[in-house]
């Protein structure tokens, strides 16, 4: 009771060991707690912040912003409230300018976020711009040898053995762009993200487990676009529906869905192409504001709570080409 009641701080990895260490009982009931989040639709362990979200529902969480240090900290929300100061401290981030690029450090230390310590767990750059990103996470995707990456070395998820100044390889998992929008420069952006690991459907996904039974799309990437927002008259805005979970008007708002892929060589139809499947229609991640530094960040299957931060990390730059 005590480890399902410890929502707001990380159980005691000894306190999971002796309970389950108990009897055969007692660890079946461990089993239980210790589920993915993609079935208990709760982040219990750090493991969790790499697993995919929830099938049913979503994964509420916000994001305060520290304009003086530049740093970001994602949170989990223990209370339906649109606007709160507490909740279960998950990521953190640190934006850090060059003179080509930005780049996100992403780290589960919320005081020291270095690419030196044991805590960091991925990075974002983007170019020049700010209109291209990449993802970089430390652990290896499903399929290893089709990405790129860097390093001599690499680290298990959360060691803390060995020394913490090792270097550690990042393997890039996701491309996302931010296209010039219809009405040149004046609108709403145009976002899009494409995960060579994760597959909406079926087949390989995140450290290689299996997202469905399907068998189809399971070469088919993941490929998110940014759900486009509609013109308000009244408002003389444009408008999305955030379900009351963004309250502030802001360019950084959006809303993301899987892409409609069609068949490879497939001829273009001459009638309009039918609806969409149900899953293509869901919104995997919404980001959006509801304060002058505060920020709404809920997301579901198959991304992960990682993912989901660094895709919302994209959104807080300033893309002179695309507004």
């Amino acid at each position: 009771e005590r480890l399902e009641a410890s929502e707001a701080t990380w159980p005691c990895r000894k306190n999971v060991v002796a309970c389950a260490a108990v009897c055969r009982t007692w660890r079946e009931m461990c089993k239980e707690i210790v589920k993915n989040p993609e079935f208990c639709g709760k982040i219990t362990f750090p493991v969790s912040l790499k697993q995919p979200g929830p099938r049913d529902g979503t994964m509420q969480c916000f994001i305060k912003r520290d304009r003086s240090t530049q740093t970001y900290y994602l949170y989990l929300c223990l209370t339906s409230a649109v606007l709160v100061e507490n909740g279960k401290f998950l990521l953190s981030a640190k934006r850090i300018c060059r003179a080509t690029c930005t780049e996100y450090i992403i780290s589960m230390n919320a005081n020291s976020i270095s690419r030196s310590t044991d805590t960091y767990i991925g990075k974002m750059r983007s170019n020049f711009l700010g209109t291209k990103f990449v993802m970089y996470d430390t652990q290896p995707p499903y399929n290893a040898s089709s990405v790129s990456h860097s390093g001599t070395t690499s680290r298990r998820f959360y060691s803390k053995k060995g020394s913490t100044k090792v270097p550690c390889s990042t393997y890039s998992i996701a491309q996302v762009s931010y296209e010039l929008n219809v009405l040149g420069t004046r609108g709403p952006r145009r976002m899009r993200a494409r995960f060579s690991d994760v597959s909406i459907g079926g087949g390989p996904a995140i450290r290689g487990q299996a997202l469905s039974d399907g068998e189809d799309s399971k070469d088919t990437p993941l490929i998110l676009r940014n759900k486009v927002p509609r013109w308000h008259e009244q408002l003389q805005c444009w408008c999305l529906n955030f379900r009351g979970r963004v309250t502030v008007a802001s360019v950084k708002n959006f809303q993301l869905t899987a892409a409609v892929q069609p068949a490879a060589g497939a001829p273009t139809p001459p009638h309009p192409a039918p609806a969409p499947p149900p899953e293509h229609d869901k919104v995997i991640l919404q980001f959006g504001k509801v304060a002058k530094d505060m920020f709404t960040m809920d997301y579901r299957y198959p991304l992960s709570a990682f993912q989901a931060f660094a895709l919302s990390l994209s959104s807080f730059d300033t893309k002179l080409a695309c507004e």
